[in-house]
């Protein structure tokens, strides 16, 4: 079983920047693919970045050219830096760890990412 911990959220103006983390321990930590969603208030869980074994990586338009997945394999760790923020980026954002195919894996308890004027 993989335990998966995000941190890094927090309370950004406009414009701003937040560097989100997630590391994950246990068995098959490694993973396959790993990836962060986000849920804003009262909206449904979407996926904002994904990156596989092969360095593949996907963006939700949304968040092309302003957010970066990237991955420090020695130390089974994922991270978002996101750069001007939005408001409509206010939301839960949850990293993903998939440890077989068809999406088998694990997820973290989330970080509050608010973005305010």
């Amino acid at each position: 079983q993989v335990q998966v911990v995000e941190s890094g959220g927090g309370l950004v103006q406009p414009g701003g920047s937040l560097k989100l983390s997630c590391t994950a321990s246990g068995n098959r930590a490694s993973g396959i693919a790993w990836a962060w969603y986000r849920q804003g208030p009262e909206k449904e869980r979407e996926l904002v970045a994904g990156l596989v074994s092969n360095g593949s990586t996907r963006y939700a338009d949304s968040v092309k050219g302003r957010f970066t997945i990237s991955r420090n394999a020695a130390k089974n760790t994922v991270t978002l830096q996101m750069n001007n923020l939005r408001p409509e980026d206010t939301a839960v954002y949850y990293c993903k760890v998939v440890i077989a195919s068809g999406g088998i894996g694990s997820w973290g308890q989330g970080t509050q990412v608010t973005v305010f004027s």
